[in-house]
């Protein structure tokens, strides 16, 4: 494949521009607030677990307490209508004022029996109640440092995208100078060999695999013309001469 020196050149300029667009992908991935906000958001939806479970739990509790409350209700007033008939001197019947008696006494037990659930499941919703009071602003403290981190995460995307925008257009630009036979040759070398396909060869070093060239492969070079493609023999990049190849003068074995 031949190109002129020129195109060949330009080959450096665009990977120059890979390089960077490769570096600013990385950049982007690697965010510190990308892996913070992930870990915030599992934080949040662990609170709205919890919170879910305690108010969950809070209203259970709260119906019992309607329950018992009512049942205690019940019985004060089974206990006050059986207390006022006693009072009101209507029943003459020794049996039935002793049955009546034993009621009073009885309803006035399950009274203070239903009145100690009552006392127990006031307690029960009241540390729920905390539970639910605590979550809540555990929950409202995390979803404000989500939002911030998020926001942080967003802005720093935003201004990496900006760059990467502005050497994309550097590229096509670049790209579009380059012959087409040469820059699919370069595309393709740059998808087989992590991103780099093309090197300058300095001082007799290709800067792809950082090896040294010996004195047969430099030589065969110097002889090659300055349109055609060179690749490196141990890494097979393209090889593009400058100034700095130490091609001067031949080298003598």
């Amino acid at each position: 494949m031949k190109a002129e020196p020129a195109a060949q050149a330009r080959l450096l300029d665009l990977q120059e521009l890979d390089t960077q667009l490769e570096r600013l992908d990385h950049r982007l991935r690697s965010l510190t607030e990308i892996a913070e906000a992930a870990q915030l958001k599992e934080r949040v939806d662990a609170i709205d677990a919890e919170l879910i479970t305690a108010q969950t739990k809070a209203s259970d509790v709260e119906r019992h307490q309607r329950k018992a409350e009512s049942d205690v209700d019940q019985v004060r007033s089974r206990a006050d209508r059986d207390a006022k008939r006693l009072e009101s001197g209507q029943i003459t019947n020794a049996k039935e004022l002793q049955n009546l008696q034993s009621e009073i006494e009885s309803l006035g037990r399950r009274q203070a029996e239903l009145e100690e659930v009552v006392l127990e499941v006031m307690e029960q919703a009241e540390g729920l109640s905390t539970e639910v009071a605590r979550l809540t602003e555990e929950r409202e403290a995390a979803v404000a440092k989500f939002t911030e981190v998020t926001a942080r995460r967003d802005t720093a995307a935003a201004e990496i995208q900006w760059d990467r925008t502005r050497v994309t257009q550097d590229r096509e630009r670049v790209s579009a100078e380059i012959p087409a036979d040469l820059l699919a040759l370069y595309d393709k070398l740059r998808a087989q060999y992590d991103g780099v396909a093309a090197a300058p060869l300095r001082y007799g070093r290709c800067n792809g695999c950082k090896l040294a060239l010996s004195t047969v492969e430099l030589n065969e070079i110097r002889a090659t013309a300055a349109d055609q493609i060179v690749r490196c023999e141990d890494c097979r990049r393209i090889l593009v001469r400058t100034e700095e190849s130490g091609l001067t003068a031949p080298v003598v074995e």
